[in-house]
């Protein structure tokens, strides 16, 4: 049996066999946001779910209902399994490897997050077995293997079978309603040769062109309209190991001929062997040393959290660094969770934290956005709405989740989306793209909520039937979630078209068009219960029903798997931070005691069913003084995929909460806010945590912050830098460091949660 080994600061280690081979797969996944690898094993069995994942090739699937209606979606996309090149199989003295049989006296496989490499040691019966393997960042559409076998004692007779297979079998899905659907088979052969296969999908018409190359001693090449194969049988002497380097690239769209994309496939294939898997093995590195230089985050004090910020961080990037020009998924290339759609949590929490580390790619996941916009807008028409509706699930653009009310009605998609927008506008100072991409986005989602919105006989706007992130409460009016994002947006764009007047005419906004949608912003309804002196999720939640928490059993959780979804419609039970992430986003809108009360409030009714909310909700724990469980929630969402146990993350890792770390430290501890594009800082962090350091990007600007329990000091290189510090203006030349007191802060014992729902005590964790 195996498991994951002690923290270490910049490698997970795995000793032993995965209890867990899905979660393992996923947790060992490489990938560079185009193509990605789950940590499968060499060897083709065992394994839990194999996948090779390109982004934005998937099949079409039929949506049916018992009842059709209006405007319900009748189709779906389902991320597929590309041509699978991580295989090698290992005969030793007419044995096959299998670390099921033989004498296996050591597994061990290492993720190493500055190298960006996965590295594998076995021993086995009278061989050594060593793999690395990489999928480039320098090079999107490249994964390259070295696998070695080492004689220990004697001379052995060694065949290897290296394999480049499409329409590999797959497992039947778990029965859980999140799982992904599994298509059998899904690509039909068009050509093949001994360097490149090239298929396509059965109804989505892409094509996709797979090509591998051997670096090794002379061997056979054989090749189906399947499978390219790569065979070399040889004797193996103690001290003179035998090396295989193998490179796989892909290439596939709808828009270039068949030929072109198998063309550029070997090119890209030849480049990498070329350059040799040292040289991919040193760009790697220079790659994620620069990506680490803004994005490291240091904690002293705890050493698995440490590791998992880390672990989490490399993950997000591994998502978003090459995706552009397709989406970033909710499972990154880590799985098929979800289908491998795109959801809203990629603006709201992962391009966040790329905005600040690595905000290249993050204009490119935005154009991903912007070249949306006609199934958008398409889709608004449909609704009999303004300007643009974002899919609540999508690969291509176009809506691909059945009609639910949880989803059809979450229209704060677009505000997020709009809020990413303008975040990046702001840190990034990228004008061309606000000229060419994003203003558009702005312009369209803002007509999308003056239509949609309504105003009352006193003069108060309102969005009525709508769902915010809680996917407990359903077609609800005014979810002050929805209401404060899409203030932020309708402000957005108006500001925007003030500054980019030619494009805004460009784009048919009238003079009209911003005072309409500055009077909807000014004016939007933010419920409010005056008796109990907190602000509402939304309309009449207050005097809704209270839920039954002292009766619901452990295994009662997640709710929507055991109980009917109207009966969490009509009570008071939150699925994930809602109006709490709304004070995390628009606190600007917020008083600080206005904060403090909600955030003890919805503290009692929320049972994080999902992977989102405890980064939020240690967010806002540390602005409001609950340091200790801040540091809970911290590490309840650092260790959900790392150290969590079971198969929680055996369809993909939760790239959201992967980033959530980061938020629950740098935005937590850290005291990071963006509210309308200024930055500013309010640090706090428990005394029993003896240090924070993080790094960010603006602009120009690298800012180093430290923090300790007492003190904060900022450090700025590269170019001068101005922001806030507990409300005063800091400004810094490049090269200069201050180092500033912090006030005292009270630590509050933690206010009530929902019976049995409270998280775990990390400082008992640390004292045992």
């Amino acid at each position: 049996m195996g498991e994951i080994g002690p923290a270490e600061p910049w490698v997970v280690r795995e000793i032993g066999l995965p209890d867990e081979l899905r979660q393992a797969e996923s947790v060992f996944a490489l990938a560079n946001g185009h193509v990605g690898l789950r940590g499968n094993l060499d060897e083709p069995e065992p394994f839990g779910m194999p996948g090779t994942y390109l982004n934005s090739l998937y099949e079409h699937r039929d949506l049916t209902y018992p009842e059709a209606g209006y405007a319900f979606p009748e189709r779906t996309e389902t991320i597929i399994d590309a041509p699978n090149g991580k295989l090698v199989t290992l005969t030793v003295d007419d044995e096959p490897f299998d670390v099921r049989t033989g004498d296996l006296r050591r597994h061990e496989r290492c993720l190493d997050l500055r190298a960006g490499t996965l590295h594998r040691e076995v021993e086995w019966g009278p061989v050594r077995i060593t793999s690395t393997r990489l999928v480039s960042f320098p090079h999107p559409s490249v994964a390259a293997i070295r696998y070695e076998v080492e004689a220990l004692d004697r001379p052995v007779r060694i065949r290897l079978d290296s394999d480049l297979l499409a329409n590999e079998e797959q497992p039947e899905p778990r029965d859980d309603p999140r799982a992904s659907a599994v298509l059998h088979a899904p690509l039909r052969s068009l050509s093949h040769s001994d360097d490149v296969l090239v298929h396509r999908t059965r109804r989505s018409g892409i094509t996709v062109a797979s090509s591998v190359a051997h670096v090794s001693e002379p061997g056979e090449v054989s090749a189906e309209e399947d499978r390219i194969r790569f065979t070399l049988t040889t004797v193996v002497h103690p001290g003179t190991p035998l090396r295989l380097d193998k490179f796989v690239a892909y290439a596939w769209g709808t828009g270039d001929s068949d030929d072109d994309l198998a063309g550029t496939a070997v090119r890209d294939r030849d480049e990498a062997v070329r350059a040799g898997f040292e040289t991919l093995l040193d760009e790697q590195r220079d790659y994620l040393d620069d990506f680490w230089d803004s994005a490291d985050v240091e904690l002293d004090g705890d050493p698995e959290v440490q590791q998992a910020v880390r672990f989490g961080l490399f993950h997000v990037l591994q998502a978003g660094a090459q995706a552009g020009p397709h989406p970033i998924a909710a499972k990154g290339l880590t799985g098929n969770g979800y289908d491998g759609h795109m959801l809203w949590d990629t603006e709201s929490y992962v391009l966040p934290v790329l905005t600040y580390t690595h905000p290249a790619c993050v204009g490119l996941a935005l154009r991903w956005r912007h070249a949306a916009l006609p199934a958008a807008r398409e889709r608004a028409a449909e609704l009999r709405l303004a300007g643009a509706t974002y899919p609540w699930r999508t690969i291509s653009g176009a809506e691909c989740s059945g009609y639910w009310p949880a989803g059809t009605a979450a229209l704060h998609v677009n505000a997020d989306i709009a809020d990413a927008v303008l975040r990046y506008a702001a840190a990034a100072g990228d004008d061309t793209f606000v000229r060419e991409a994003g203003l558009e986005i702005l312009v369209e989602t803002a007509r999308l909520w003056c239509r949609l919105a309504h105003e009352d006989d006193a003069g108060v706007f309102h969005l009525d039937g709508v769902t915010g992130p809680d996917e407990y409460t359903a077609l609800v009016d005014d979810n002050i979630y929805t209401n404060l994002m899409a203030q932020r947006n309708l402000r957005g764009a108006a500001q925007y078209c003030e500054l980019f007047p030619e494009r805004a005419r460009d784009l048919g906004v009238s003079a009209d068009e911003p005072r309409a949608w500055q009077e909807t912003a000014d004016n939007l309804a933010l419920p409010y219960d005056n008796r109990r002196e907190v602000h509402e999720q939304h309309a009449g939640f207050a005097r809704l029903q209270e839920w039954d928490f002292a009766s619901t059993k452990d295994d009662d959780y997640p709710l929507m798997l055991h109980y009917p979804y109207l009966d969490l419609y009509r009570r008071q039970v939150v699925k994930q931070a809602d109006l709490v992430l709304a004070m995390v986003l628009r606190g600007d809108a917020f008083t600080p005691a206005e904060k403090t009360r909600a955030f003890e409030y919805y503290e009692a009714r929320t049972v994080r069913d999902s992977s989102l909310s405890a980064p939020a909700q240690a967010v806002l724990a540390a602005e409001t003084g609950y340091l200790e469980l801040a540091h809970d929630y911290l590490a309840e969402a650092a260790l959900l995929d790392l150290r969590a146990g079971g198969e929680a993350s055996g369809d993909g890792l939760h790239i959201a909460a992967c980033a959530g770390v980061w938020m629950a430290l740098v935005q937590g501890f850290g005291g990071l806010r963006d509210h309308d594009g200024q930055l500013s800082f309010a640090p706090r962090l428990p005394s029993h945590l003896p240090r924070l350091k993080f790094s960010l990007r603006w602009r120009y600007s690298r800012l180093h912050v430290t923090v300790t329990p007492t003190t904060v000091t900022y450090a700025v290189t590269d170019e001068d830098l101005s922001f806030h510090h507990y409300g005063e203006p800091v400004d810094l030349k490049a090269g200069t460091t201050v180092t500033l007191d912090l006030p005292p802060v009270e630590e509050k014992a933690a206010p009530p949660a929902p019976a049995g729902r409270a998280p775990a005590r990390r400082r008992d964790a640390l004292d045992r």
